[in-house]
């Protein structure tokens, strides 16, 4: 794939994944809106969900969990409890991990890149299970 059909793509996804505005009357203070992505090694594949807490809106298939774990988290992707019990294998396959948008009222920007796939859902839990 050349450098300009992956930007390309890359874009395309970007527009495709743009949050929608918050519902009138939302209350930000309760949790969040993020958009939450996982791309394969130099963009080969995207994919990304909308996660809104609480309440309707959210795509995110574990939605109340991944709620629950950012709330626990305090919001910060970072501070999310890594599952001790997770054994992954030593494959390097690396994902990066995104998570943009707001929780209680604070922007959220944060990007990480994972070995693999099952190392970045065993450090996020449910957050990046979609």
């Amino acid at each position: 794939m050349s450098v300009r059909t992956t930007a390309a793509a890359a874009a395309t996804a970007t527009a495709l994944l743009t949050l929608p505005p918050a519902p009138a009357g939302a209350d930000e203070r309760d949790g969040g809106r993020v958009l939450l992505t996982v791309s394969g090694a130099q963009s080969t594949w995207i994919r990304g969900v909308q996660l809104v807490c609480p309440g309707p809106g959210s795509h995110h298939p574990r939605a109340s969990e991944a709620c629950e774990s950012l709330r626990r988290a305090g919001g910060k992707p970072d501070a999310l409890t890594a599952d001790a019990q997770a054994v992954c294998g030593r494959e390097y396959d690396p994902v990066t991990a995104t998570a943009d948008g707001e929780w209680r009222g604070v922007a959220v920007a944060w990007r990480k890149t994972f070995p693999n796939v099952c190392t970045l859902e065993s450090a996020t839990g449910p957050v990046f299970r979609f």
